[in-house]
């Protein structure tokens, strides 16, 4: 039996917003649920879990739906550096102030 997942209720509206931004991509392109099944290679249910937003469906199936669609992209850049503004202001906060550099000292002689 699977485990229910308890995700916080903003993980959950951002997936069924995804399932739903799929579906309406599929359906702007004319897809079936069967043919969009065959061409990500998974079945029609997970096809319809996936634009349900069901957080237990794996993010592969994710990712086979996005690239029949052509989305593939988009994929690449969900935690990418460049978004990750609390990443870059903690890692800013962590650089030290000066550098040093160690001088080589003069041989007596």
């Amino acid at each position: 039996m699977k485990q229910k997942l308890d995700l916080p209720l903003p993980s959950l509206k951002a997936l069924r917003k995804l399932g739903q931004d799929i579906n309406e991509a599929r359906r702007r392109r004319r897809i079936t649920v069967a043919l969009m099944a065959e061409r990500a290679g998974i079945s029609p249910v997970t096809v319809k879990q996936i634009e349900l937003g069901n957080p237990s469906t794996s993010i592969g199936g994710y990712a086979a739906v996005l690239f029949t669609l052509g989305m593939t992209e988009r994929l690449a850049d969900i935690a990418d550096i460049r978004h990750d503004l609390t990443g870059q202001r903690l890692a800013e906060e962590s650089l030290p102030k000066r550098i040093y550099y160690k001088r080589k000292r003069a041989k007596n002689g």
